[in-house]
């Protein structure tokens, strides 16, 4: 059987960070809105709003390193649960448990005091490439 999901998508909302009660696992959650590959009747393209959930070193990390707006990759499986809300109606959701998130933007947040990497490569003006140099 295979379960395996990859998304690329930009973040909702700041995630969220908790710890499990007793064990104090953290978990962190987000939404990550994936625009669809087709526009609609209108030519207008719309997104899917996915529920990404994340767990131990990976959730701290997400934590700390994504914001809203965030450009994230995300892989993972996709999970199916039910649970019954505070007035009894049995609810189902679907989410992806991720096992790795890439953090696509540059840079990211900052910490206070520390340096941002602006190294942008080369200046292609300032490279002298003679035609012995080519191989081909």
């Amino acid at each position: 059987m295979l379960n395996q999901v990859v998304l690329i998508g930009r973040l909702t909302r700041d995630p969220e960070l908790r710890y499990t009660p007793g064990n104090g696992v953290p978990v962190a959650t987000f939404t990550l809105a994936v625009d669809r590959s087709f526009a609609n009747q209108q030519g207008e393209r719309e997104a899917d709003f996915i529920n990404i959930v994340t767990w131990r070193k990976l959730a701290e990390n997400c934590a700390n390193y994504l914001q809203k707006g965030s450009l994230s990759a995300v892989s993972g499986r996709l999970q199916i649960r039910s649970y019954e809300d505070n007035q009894g109606v049995k609810r189902k959701v679907a989410e992806v448990v991720a096992d790795d998130v890439r953090f696509l933007d540059r840079g990211g947040r900052a910490t206070e005091g520390a340096k941002s990497n602006d190294y942008e490569g080369p200046n292609v003006d300032d490279i002298n490439i003679s035609e012995d140099d080519v191989p081909f």
